[in-house]
């Protein structure tokens, strides 16, 4: 609750933040109940902010200090709801959120409130009672007697009902749902929900029973719509539909079929014939349509605190996460389009490149048994050069500067979150504040124990149960990322069977380029692989989250989370795991290839090397995944609403949709997703991990990932006001499990780049041929002028006639010479047939694999320890908020101390008045 208080007439006010429940009084005149005694000090918050007066009714204001067991009486009320000014100012002054100086303006122009009311779909027929939760079924449905119980269940809380049959479809029944004053107070108390107060303040004797009671004069417009709508749903997710310990909750009626949908009402719609620059905004949600989900206003800043009022603090920190990452994406963008274009300027200078593609002499062993014919070098030019703009000298800055961003992001977003926090007062909001969810309820409603924080009994799940359900979820998760593998498994046959079949292939152009081919295809179809094991996962996640049975809706969304998260990432990174660290590693040399099943050869890397494959497969999946979500989050609502729109027109006429009401208009859209914010967080989650795990190989992708998140915002935006019925509002500190899972992948971007350099890219062998081998060996220089006969160096002699039968090539190779090749060359470091030991390790590959290990060790600790640095040296508060909380800390407690002192200065003049005055008295 939010208290405001003029100090000694000053003009300070100072805003007091902390939790007070509502409730509702005995008497006849229900009036809602402000308790202090329950809070200790140090849970209250103070708010400096600037008043431009301090005379109420001709009386200076006094401050009077608050004791902790005092009781506080609130008079001389203003409207509680009053406008924010970054919220309200642009509303149109009769808009549906009106308050009663609209309604008086509204009468003396011969237009009443409730016939006003009637018309605009938000209210009872009588135009009084506001609808605050909508329920739907279907008249021919069976589950009759359900609903019967439900509804009379409902009554019995106190709720209001009024049913009304659709327009367009008569079996279609809409239950119209409104909670009277008394009903919000009661359960308001019980929610622990927070108001906001800014009144004169009076300390009563604690002996009068109305001590904490306080005038409410608009109590039409104390609760706004979300709280009012997140009250109900509270209410609803209580009330019995049949007999029987887990026969509760609308949830349950909405998975059986009882009632198609359940949501609450937006504010009226998002257009207005008049310009909002002239008339002002119709409501609020046409205010966030013009100011923050219309794609003009794509380069402004998110008016987030209205985000947060209309659609509650969780949908609120979503997109403040969201905006706080997409503004981060900036530098990291720059930084990466740099070394892109660093690999540009420095193409026509790079001696590696130069020499792959003036390699005509130099002829490659075939990459596949028999149908792959023998290929020049130089047909890879194209290959080399392309490598080039993503491995250059760049590439390692970047990786360490990708791996100091993640630390950066994450720690300077713990900032902004404080920020948010307290001004959302979200600071004092705690998880034992939050309800337990009503399947744990009825779950384990016979086993109760203390809480040791509240004090009152609750269910309780046996350590045992709690054991044995964990157990059975982790093998279910273990089984599905064995069904991951077995996927990857079936690609990597994929491509060691049908690179000889593109090699055989008719077209010469898919001949010629037989493993582009293979890994393009390979990853078109581990996408589709990708999206239908979605399906199966959501459902497995599902099920064992579940049977693990969290006792609070926080603890059931983080399992799923986590559980989603591992099968998704697991399903979208496996590939590009096997294709950065494996492919290509463990497939022997001609003459004694590994074998998959002792029949298919292992893929090998393109003779340029395996980082084109891996920007291969880095880049359509990204490209493609996406799109594909783009398309599903924004696409497939237009499609639906529209094909909706279109049906009622065929069959009603195109002038029967004006005079929908807007429970009407709002069951048309499509229903948030059932998970909530899960697949917009995943999504963008997912991102971040293609934006830094892999971003050695791919420098483009923060690019991608901006350019894509400047459009996520409003597509998001638009979605959520325009083409989605109106979420339920609901409280969130933070972030979640999302934080944590962000930070895990910052540690595995460090390991990864780590790897990709020194594994995946040839820079460890150019650096050690450059500093050892080549014509600057010995004399500390790395320029190119230093790698001239790396390529020669980097390839290893084969004699051909030591070929295995199975794998002796269709051509013998006279078509380069005119007489049949002795010899090819492959990517390798062994010694020629020739040789004491044919075709064993050289010096210079135990060279290159001490030199890949060492720069793994010093990446990884030299970046750790930066990232270790940078998150000590940004605290996680700024200055100036944590100076604000001690300074209202230390008011609270001179308040405290001034109450007391006060009060014992009172009760030492009555005892004087009555003759009781005793002597060495304090003070």
């Amino acid at each position: 609750m939010c208290l405001s208080l003029s100090i000694h007439g000053a003009e300070k006010r100072l805003q007091i933040h902390q939790r007070r429940s509502v409730a509702s009084h005995p008497e006849s005149r229900r009036l809602p109940v402000v308790r202090h005694s329950s809070l200790p000090p140090g849970r209250r918050s103070i708010k400096m902010e600037a008043s431009s007066s301090g005379i109420t009714n001709g009386k200076t204001k006094v401050f009077h200090p608050v004791a902790k067991d005092v009781n506080i009486l609130f008079d001389e009320l203003e409207a509680v709801n009053s406008p924010c000014k970054d919220d309200d100012s642009l509303l149109h002054p009769g808009n549906l959120t009106s308050t009663s100086d609209d309604a008086s303006r509204l009468e003396a122009g011969g237009e009443t409130m409730p016939e006003r009311n009637k018309s605009n779909g938000l209210y009872f027929r009588d135009g009084k009672c506001r609808i605050d939760y909508i329920l739907v079924y279907r008249k021919s449905n069976p589950q009759t007697e359900k609903r019967e119980v439900f509804e009379r269940n409902i009554r019995a809380e106190g709720l209001h009902m009024e049913k009304e049959s659709s327009i367009i479809n008569s079996d279609i029944i809409f239950v119209k749902l409104h909670a009277p004053w008394e009903v919000l107070g009661r359960y308001a108390e019980q929610m622990n929900v927070r108001m906001p107060f800014r009144r004169k303040i009076y300390y009563l004797p604690r002996r009068y029973k109305f001590m904490s009671s306080f005038i409410i004069h608009n109590k039409d417009t104390f609760f706004n719509n979300a709280t009012r709508s997140r009250i109900v749903h509270h209410i609803l997710q209580r009330i019995k539909y049949e007999e029987g310990k887990n026969k509760i909750g609308l949830n349950r009626l909405l998975t059986n079929g009882s009632y198609e949908a359940a949501f609450p009402l937006h504010e009226g719609g998002y257009r207005s014939k008049n310009s909002i620059r002239t008339h002002g905004a119709e409501n609020h949600r046409h205010l966030l349509y013009e100011c923050w989900a219309s794609w003009g206003v794509w380069y402004k800043y998110q008016p987030l605190d209205l985000v947060r009022r209309y659609f509650g603090e969780k949908i609120g920190l979503y997109f403040a996460w969201l905006g706080w990452y997409t503004g981060m994406l900036f530098p990291a963008a720059f930084i990466g389009l740099f070394v892109f274009l660093y690999g540009v300027i420095t193409l026509d200078h790079c001696q590696v490149s130069k020499e792959v593609c003036q390699a005509t002499d130099i002829i490659m062993c075939p990459v596949c048994d028999k149908y792959c014919p023998f290929m020049r070098l130089s047909d890879s030019c194209v290959y080399a050069k392309v490598t080039h703009l993503f491995d250059n000298g760049a590439t390692v800055f970047f990786a360490v500067f990708m791996a100091v961003w993640a630390t950066v992001f994450l720690e300077f977003w713990k900032r902004r979150r404080a920020v948010i926090a307290y001004d959302w007062d979200l600071i004092d909001w705690e998880e034992e504040e939050e309800e337990i969810r009503p399947q744990f309820e009825a779950k384990y409603s016979k086993k109760e124990r203390m809480n040791p924080i509240s004090g009152k009994p609750e269910p309780y799940q046996a350590f045992a149960d709690k054991c044995s359900r964990l157990v059975v979820s982790a093998s279910g998760i273990f089984f599905m990322i064995c069904v991951v593998i077995a996927a990857v498994f079936g690609i990597v046959i994929y491509r060691v069977v049908t690179v000889s079949t593109f090699a055989a292939f008719k077209w010469a152009l898919i001949r010629n380029n037989s493993q582009v081919a293979t890994t393009g295809t390979a990853v078109c179809i581990n996408f589709c692989i990708i999206m239908l094991l979605n399906v199966l996962y959501e459902k497995v996640a599902l099920l064992l989250t579940n049977l693990e049975q969290p006792r609070t809706e926080s603890e059931w969304e983080n399992s799923f989370t986590l559980k989603m998260f591992l099968f998704q990432f697991v399903n979208l990174n496996s590939s590009t795991f096997y294709i950065a660290f494996f492919l290509g590693r463990f497939t022997g040399h001609p003459g004694a290839y590994l074998r998959l099943i002792n029949r298919w050869r292992l893929e090998e890397c393109h003779p340029s090397g395996c980082l084109i494959d891996l920007c291969m497969q880095m880049g359509i999946i990204m490209v493609l995944k996406q799109t594909w979500n783009n398309f599903m989050e924004l696409g497939y609502p237009l499609i639906q609403n529209w094909w909706t729109r279109r049906k009622v027109r065929q069959e009603h006429g195109p002038e029967r949709k004006i005079s929908f009401p807007q429970w009407e208009k709002d069951y048309n859209l499509q229903p948030m997703n059932a998970y909530g914010l899960f697949d917009e967080y995943l999504e963008m989650i997912l991102q971040f991990g293609f934006t830094t795990i892999f971003v050695a190989a791919f420098p483009l992708a923060p690019l991608l990932a901006l350019l894509n998140n400047i459009i996520e915002i409003r597509l998001d935006a638009y979605k959520f006001v325009t083409q989605w019925r109106r979420p339920l509002a609901s409280r969130a500190k933070d972030i979640g499990i999302w934080y944590g899972i962000l930070e895990g992948i910052g540690i595995l971007s460090v390991i990864t780049n780590a790897f990709v350099i020194a594994i995946t890219s040839d820079f460890i062998p150019r650096l050690v041929y450059a500093y050892k081998y080549g014509p600057c060996a010995g004399q500390g220089e790395a320029g190119q002028k230093c790698m001239v006969g790396y390529v020669n160096a980097s390839l290893s002699v084969f004699r051909i006639s030591d070929f295995e039968n199975r794998s002796e090539p269709e051509s013998d190779g006279s078509e380069f010479s005119g007489t049949p090749l002795k010899y090819c060359r492959y990517r390798d470091y062994r010694d020629p047939p020739h040789s004491l030991v044919p075709y064993g390790y050289t010096l210079q590959f135990w060279h290159v694999l001490a030199a890949r290990l060492a720069f793994i060790i010093v990446f990884e600790h030299l970046v750790f320890c930066i990232k270790h640095l940078i998150s000590y040296l940004i605290p996680d508060l700024p200055k100036d908020l944590r100076d604000r909380m001690r300074r209202e800390k230390y008011l609270i407690q001179e308040m405290m101390y001034e109450a007391e002192l006060e009060r014992l200065q009172k009760e030492r003049k009555e005892r004087k008045k009555n003759g009781k005055a005793h002597h060495n008295e304090w003070p």
